[in-house]
């Protein structure tokens, strides 16, 4: 970095977009719990759509305040502008994971639950491609070689899960496909989710790795601390 500082728009847009990668580490696992508890128990029925609409809200909230770096960019605001509106449609589909909890039968809901899915798994796949244009613009060359690697793994895995995830829709949905050594994959049922959930771990914290050592590059070169 020149050794003069800073001017203060820069410094501002720098601020914001720490606290947006901050919001980003801490909302990612947060929503994954809070919309699986939506989903599939009662711990919080009690409190309706209010926890899904939030949290999904929160990275919303994240991504917006990464919008004020940079705005001359094109190619960063092109990504950051593709993961907002997926953030905007997990914003507006999260309510169905309440509904879907409180009257399940229904193929609508169940049908918008699983758009929610897909829209989520697209979600961090952008936000990763988002990572990588960030990594571009920062002075450090070690953290664009490794964004760049790991963001292009974790998207092939991302579409590796979306993939088995169609696989596994299809063979319940037409169980007449299914060959006979693999008739047990109906009594897993819903077992099933919770091995998508699980395989999406992996892509998840790598990409939260990613935003942290990311905000630690931008505080240590810019603000001259890792806090």
């Amino acid at each position: 970095m020149p050794e003069t500082p800073p001017n203060a728009d820069l410094l501002r847009s720098l601020g914001r977009l720490v606290r947006g990668l901050s919001a980003l580490f801490w909302g990612l696992p947060v929503a994954l719990l809070v919309c699986v508890e939506t989903a599939k128990t009662e711990v919080l029925r009690s409190f309706g759509i209010f926890p899904c609409v939030v949290v999904t809200g929160w990275l919303l909230f994240g991504l917006w305040q990464l919008g004020y770096f940079q705005k001359q960019e094109r190619i960063w605001h092109s990504a950051l502008d593709r993961a907002k509106l997926l953030a905007m449609i997990n914003f507006g589909l999260s309510p169905f994971l309440h509904w879907w909890n409180q009257v399940p039968n229904i193929p609508f809901f169940t049908a918008m639950v699983g758009v929610f899915a897909v829209s989520g798994l697209l979600f961090l796949s952008n936000l990763n491609l988002v990572l990588h244009r960030l990594s571009a613009m920062l002075p450090d060359e070690g953290l664009r070689q490794e964004t760049r690697y790991f963001t292009t793994l974790n998207r092939y895995l991302i579409l590796g899960i979306l993939t088995v995830g169609a696989v596994l829709f299809l063979l319940l949905r037409f169980p007449n496909l299914l060959p006979y050594q693999l008739n047990f994959l109906l009594i897993m049922g819903p077992g099933i989710l919770w091995l998508m959930i699980f395989l999406v771990l992996l892509p998840l914290a790598m990409t939260m790795a990613l935003i942290w050592k990311t905000k630690e590059v931008i505080l240590d070169s810019v603000f001259g601390q890792g806090h």
